[in-house]
């Protein structure tokens, strides 16, 4: 079954909800976001929440050493990269390592292959020039498709919702899904109400159930 994960977590209700709820982890943004949350605010929601979901911290093009007093200090277990890190960047976390990528075009994936071996999982997200991630915009999953053979997990991101999700996961089969602003009543707080509609149709799916109409 297709792993979820919910990024963007800015306090403990929404966290407690997304693991009750069935996701396998929540993501915590350090970088510059209006998701962005402290690292003291970060550790205190991970140390409430259930000890067996994954905590995920997102960081764009920060320092080594930055990443690492963060990453230690909220005991995140796994370390996304969302920005231009080089391959060493990404061998040196490692086996904590996620790199995510902004998928362009065919040619946006040519230089996901230098990363082969230093990262747990690759997250293939939107293309933005303004943005590094979060556009809430899909991209071509054809192009995602072509990702899988890179023999590493993927990881799909970029606008999935409730509306899309079913034909997300059947048309790229990805390892995993990360969702955020698909699912939100602000940028401060998820929505309960599509938050479960997602879940429930990820379920569905996994069972046979009917496509996003």
């Amino acid at each position: 079954m297709v792993k979820v994960k919910v990024c963007g977590i800015t306090n403990p209700h929404d966290a407690l909800m997304a693991i009750e709820l069935g996701a396998d982890a929540l993501g915590f943004i350090f970088a510059p976001s209006p998701r962005r949350i402290s690292p003291e605010k970060a550790r205190d929601i991970i140390r409430s929440i259930p000890p067996f979901a994954k905590t995920v911290g997102v960081f764009v093009n920060e320092e080594l050493t930055t990443i690492r007093r963060i990453a230690d200090y909220c005991s995140v277990d796994l370390i996304q990269l969302h920005g231009n890190e080089h391959p060493d960047i990404c061998l040196e976390l490692m086996p904590r390592a996620i790199k995510a990528f902004r998928i362009k075009d065919k040619l946006s994936l040519e230089s996901v292959r230098a990363y082969y071996g230093t990262a747990r999982a690759f997250l293939l997200d939107t293309y933005s020039e303004e943005r590094e991630g979060g556009t809430g915009k899909t991209f071509n999953w054809d192009l995602a498709i072509k990702g899988k053979g890179l023999g590493v997990p993927i990881i799909l991101s970029g606008g999935l919702r409730p509306s899309n999700i079913q034909r997300a996961i059947l048309t790229v089969q990805p390892y995993a899904v990360d969702v955020n602003s698909g699912i939100e009543e602000s940028t401060e707080k998820k929505d309960p109400l599509l938050l479960k509609t997602l879940m429930k149709k990820i379920e569905m799916k996994h069972s046979g159930g009917l496509l996003d109409d």
